[in-house]
Formats: C-alpha cells, sequence, structure tokens
C-alpha cells in the first residue's frame, strides 16, 4: 500500500470513527427556521440555524468537530481552558468569524484574534447574525473574589433564535439568577463537583425555571462523570412537562 493512500484512508477511518460515538443531533422549531443542536463534547456544542453554525466554548481540538460545518460564530463563555481552549481556536477556521466572550476572555486571547471580539459583560445584549444574545452571571457560590468561578468573570448566555430562547448555563452553581429565569424553551446545565455544582442542586434549579427541554452537560469532574441518569430521576418525579435529554458528551466513555 503506497503511504499517501496509507494515510489518506487513516484518516477517513478517523474521521469515521469520531463522527460515529458523537451524539445524536436534535431539532428545535422556531418561528425563523429549524435550529440543530449538536452536543460535542463536555460543554462544548455547535448549534445550525439558517445556514448558520454557532460553536460554544469550543474544546476537543478540530477532530472534535469533524463533520460539523465551520463556525459563523463563537461563544466562549469563561477563561478556562475547557471553555477558552485556544489550541482548538486556532485549530479551526475562525477567519472573521465573531467571537461573542467576556472581557476576561477578552483579555487573554492573542492579538489575531482581538478585531474580531463582541465583548459583553453580565446584563448586557447584542445580535449577531439575527440572533439575540443577552449575558448572565455564571458563578461559584457562596460569592468570593478568589472562588473559581467569581461573579462578572465570566457569561451564561441566553440565545432568542426566532420565538424560542436557548440557555447556556456556563459554569455556575445554583445561582438565583438561574432559578428566576421564565420561558425557557431550552437549557444546558451543568454538574460537576468542585467546579460547579450537584446533580441534586442541578435538578432543583432546573424544576424551578422549568425549561421545557434540559440537557445536562459539562459534567465530568475528578471522580468520573456524574450521574446524570439521577438528574433525569429526580425531575421526572416532580415535573411531568421538562424533557431531560441524555446525550454522549463524552464520546470515550
Amino acid at each position: 500500500m503506497k503511504p499517501t493512500l496509507f494515510f489518506i484512508q487513516l484518516f477517513i477511518l478517523s474521521t469515521l470513527s469520531v463522527t460515529a460515538q458523537r451524539a445524536d443531533s436534535d431539532q428545535l422549531e422556531t418561528s425563523e427556521g429549524t435550529v440543530t443542536i449538536q452536543p460535542i463534547l463536555h460543554g462544548t456544542l455547535a448549534l445550525m440555524w439558517n445556514d448558520q453554525t454557532i460553536y460554544v466554548d469550543p474544546y476537543g481540538g478540530a477532530e472534535a468537530f469533524d463533520g460539523v460545518d465551520d463556525p459563523d460564530m463563537i461563544l466562549i463563555t469563561d477563561i478556562h481552558g475547557d471553555h477558552m481552549n485556544l489550541e482548538t481556536l486556532k485549530a479551526i477556521e475562525t477567519e472573521s468569524v465573531p467571537m461573542v466572550v467576556p472581557q476576561a476572555v477578552a483579555d487573554q486571547l492573542p492579538e489575531e484574534f482581538q478585531q474580531q471580539l463582541v465583548v459583553i459583560g453580565n446584563g448586557e445584549t447584542t445580535e449577531q447574525l439575527g440572533i439575540g444574545i443577552k449575558t448572565l452571571p455564571m458563578y461559584n457560590l457562596p460569592e468570593s473574589p478568589d472562588s473559581r468561578h467569581p461573579k462578572g468573570r465570566g457569561n451564561g448566555y441566553l440565545l432568542s433564535i426566532g420565538d424560542r430562547i436557548i440557555y447556556i448555563s456556563g459554569d455556575t452553581e445554583d445561582i438565583a439568577e438561574m432559578r428566576a429565569l421564565e420561558d425557557i424553551d431550552v437549557a444546558f446545565v451543568c454538574m460537576n463537583l468542585p467546579y460547579t455544582m450537584s446533580v441534586e442542586q442541578a435538578a432543583d434549579a432546573v424544576i424551578e425555571f422549568k425549561p421545557n427541554v434540559v440537557y445536562p452537560f459539562h459534567y465530568r469532574g475528578p471522580d468520573g462523570l456524574s450521574n446524570v441518569d439521577k438528574f433525569k430521576q429526580i425531575i421526572e418525579s416532580e415535573s411531568e412537562d421538562i424533557d431531560v435529554r441524555l446525550r454522549a458528551w463524552y464520546p470515550e466513555n
């Protein structure tokens, strides 16, 4: 076998392997077209809408996005390497792509990205690609300047796409701002102690703000994966109206 042919076949096989392990995508119907929701890895996802692709916290290298269109917009929630991942940002196609970020992320991104940044803080709004974007805090409790996620540094995001609202929690604990949310169609909620919150905290908050659909994500911690089956069971025991969707955010497991 010629070396060139061998490496081409190896690349095809590795791409097929990543794609085969990836979680199935879901569809969200809106008043302005269908949103395709594609779980990628950990706290990373892609949203496809009206021929536009949005990456949230791109992480895992370019190979994590095999078979997914290049981004038209990127959202980054915080400075940690599983959210602001320079290796991945440099590996994927980002030329002229708007990157919506908090100031702390902007301060750490290299010069090559600075002209693309849309810097937005907690409680602020912007519109990009026809999508309304509003931010809210994400932080640890009790609040303290030296916590892993101090209030005001990172952003949770509310995306308004047509008549639908999608909530992306970022790395947060069971905060009042999340519990006060209303009319959320789809929520992505983290749960990995000691970095964010427990399964029980996350479930209790979700039961209070009542999204139509919730995806547990970002649930790998130092002791392995959180018990998302328990998360689902707690919610379903209290509410028949919340659709809890468990997806393969960690294909290697």
